[in-house]
């Protein structure tokens, strides 16, 4: 068997079983740890032109802040809600010119803004989250 091959079957379970255990707080946290490795990887692509696997990492990544902002609720959020939904529009926004133009400058802005939300996810006291 290929070394590689059994590593990566490894973490594919690995993941797997934190996401069935995970509690909504934590699978906030793997989602946006999972869209910030996309895009790393995403910029390192971009830095060796290569367009194709570059595509389907931004793509992963706006799968991922899609389902974030999906999970949003702005009835029982308020305006940070919607604040947040808006931020995550402009990071969807900002992906698509990245993916279109390779800009890596967007990228690193585009990574700073999902940092500074999953700093502030990681400091929210897990009280705060409702784990219904």
């Amino acid at each position: 068997m290929n070394p590689n091959y059994a590593l990566k079957q490894y973490q594919h379970v690995s993941i797997e079983t934190g996401i069935l255990n995970a509690d909504p707080y934590r699978l906030i946290q793997i989602l946006l740890e999972s869209a910030l490795e996309k895009l790393n990887i995403a910029k390192g692509f971009i830095e060796r032109n290569n367009i194709h696997d570059k595509g389907i990492s931004i793509s992963l990544a706006i799968s991922i802040v899609e389902t974030l902002q999906a999970s949003l609720n702005e009835q029982e959020g308020g305006e940070i809600a919607k604040n947040l939904s808006d931020l995550y529009t402009y990071i969807l926004q900002s992906l698509i010119e990245v993916n279109l133009h390779d800009d890596l400058k967007k990228l690193d802005e585009v990574i700073e803004l999902i940092a500074t939300i999953k700093s502030g996810w990681d400091n929210m006291p897990r009280e705060n989250v409702d784990n219904e």
